[in-house]
């Protein structure tokens, strides 16, 4: 029986500390969040282009003690040409929030680009440091005091990198590719025994992301189509969408998120600030309420001297 309850015991610790890892955040405005999950973008855009998005997931969401373990994630990030190396620089901050769980992200990239049938590829490499930290005080497991589960906050450092590709042909289509975690760099080990062992660990995670631009007769409309899809192999998340653009200023849409949500978008830009707001919806069959996530991206346009090759980016309204 005892050694029944110390198999129970390690998988709590696994499924606590590894189960998040296995599907990283995804944010419902993803065709603005590219540079954190692909190298590749980095630079894409006219010139320097800063984005900050907030999500609260399942609002309100607590445990049976009244806690909040609600998803909370908040991401900065910030891409820009550099002639001077051919390509383009990006740097990603995220802080991701769940339970008793805080992971803080810093990516860091460079992108080569490269002329491309009447498109601009982009070729990245990022460095990848994450820090994971879980305070296992605050679980309530129904054995107490197991010497099978760890005491008080456990926290590790990761280091890993991301690769990506980005093709885009400006004001028409975009299509990419990227892994990030590419090494499945494994932190300090959390507990271990003769028989069985747990740590931190990054896993790599899979991401193809596409959009095109429709331009109606009707000049002062167009549509933005989009699609993402996230995978760590063993498990897979779709992301289809799609937004109406009213005189490049104003647009709504949705977005649906394969058996988890379905979204709805609205958002507007003044001169080069644009700001976005949407709610996800659960269609999962649970008893949570939905998420809010607000957009705010500025584009500090930059004198290039561009070549004809460098054009608006379809993902920049």
């Amino acid at each position: 029986m005892r050694q029944i309850r110390h198999i129970l015991a390690f998988v709590f610790v696994v499924v606590c500390v590894i189960a998040k890892a296995q599907q990283a955040p995804m944010f419902t405005n993803y065709s603005n969040s590219y540079a954190t999950v692909n190298p590749g973008f980095g630079g894409l855009s006219e010139g320097i282009n800063v984005t900050g998005i907030y999500r609260d997931q399942w609002t309100g969401f607590k445990d049976m003690e009244g806690n909040s373990v609600a998803p909370k994630t908040m991401l900065f990030s910030g891409d820009m040409p550099v002639k001077a190396l051919h390509g383009g620089a990006s740097l990603a901050i995220m802080k991701d929030q769940i339970g008793f769980e805080d992971n803080i992200n810093v990516n860091m990239g460079y992108a080569f680009h490269l002329d491309l049938g009447s498109g601009t590829l982009g070729i990245g490499l990022a460095l990848n440091m994450i820090n994971r930290s879980v305070d296992f005080d605050k679980f309530r497991p129904t054995v107490e005091n197991d010497p099978m589960l760890p005491k008080g906050e456990k926290d590790a450092m990761l280091v890993d990198a991301n690769f990506g590709l980005f093709w885009q042909i400006p004001e028409t289509f975009y299509i990419g590719f990227s892994a990030t975690n590419l090494f499945e760099s494994k932190g300090k080990e959390l507990l271990s025994s003769s028989t069985s062992s747990a740590s931190f660990v990054g896993d790599r995670t899979f991401y193809l992301m596409s959009g095109f631009e429709y331009q109606f007769n009707n000049p002062v409309f167009k549509l933005l189509p989009s699609m993402c899809i996230m995978s760590d192999i063993a498990s897979t998340q779709f992301n289809i969408g799609t937004k109406l653009l009213y005189n490049n200023k104003v647009w709504g849409g949705i977005n649906y998120r394969f058996q988890e949500s379905i979204a709805a978008m609205i958002g507007f830009k003044i001169k080069d600030i644009q700001i976005s707001y949407s709610y996800d919806i659960n269609t999962m069959g649970i008893a949570v309420q939905g998420s809010h996530e607000i957009c705010v991206s500025y584009l500090f346009k930059m004198d290039l001297e561009k070549s004809p090759r460098i054009y608006h980016s379809i993902r920049y309204l």
